[in-house]
């Protein structure tokens, strides 16, 4: 190898290091959301952004002025979406116990369209290219989620006050 490619090698290193440095945290929290998990205890997610990462690693000198965070964003979301819909939840996003992380009782889907909605802040019309979805249908996922999460499905009735239940 020639000086030259010794050295932006090492620039394209040292460059990526930083971008991981900056958004690392980040991405892992969406990852985090996306599989459900909780954040100290997420291997899942740990995977899904260690493979978003080495594709983004791989596509570094063709990115000409790209977001690599955006690239990051897309590799993680797809990777999420391949595994959550064409294995039903299983291998890496079906966890061998119960996820309990904020977004648990929502599918894959709702989970999906509503990180790259309100956590990313991607807009509607991105979110519905990734996807390869309508427009109409990321804004139904995402109304459907957002209720899911803000109207969690009732509790036990509470008891009545002072009123013992009499057995048999």
């Amino acid at each position: 190898m020639r000086h030259g490619q010794v050295s932006q090698e090492a620039r394209r290193g040292r460059e990526f290091e930083a971008f991981v440095a900056g958004a690392g945290g980040r991405l892992l929290h969406a990852a985090t959301l996306l599989t459900a998990e909780t954040p100290g205890d997420n291997p899942r997610a740990r995977r899904l952004l260690i493979h978003a990462l080495a594709q983004t690693y791989a596509d570094w000198n063709r990115l000409r002025g790209e977001d690599p965070y955006d690239r990051a964003r897309r590799h993680l979301a797809t990777r999420f979406a391949h595994h959550a819909w064409r294995h039903q939840l299983g291998g890496l996003l079906h966890p061998r116990t119960d996820p309990s992380g904020p977004l648990a009782r929502l599918s894959p889907q709702e989970r999906l369209v509503l990180v790259l909605r309100l956590y990313e802040g991607v807009a509607e019309e991105q979110t519905a290219a990734l996807l390869g979805l309508s427009t109409e249908r990321v804004r139904a996922i995402c109304l459907r989620a957002i209720t899911a999460v803000l109207r969690p499905p009732p509790g036990p009735a509470p008891a009545v006050g002072g009123v013992k239940a009499v057995s048999s």
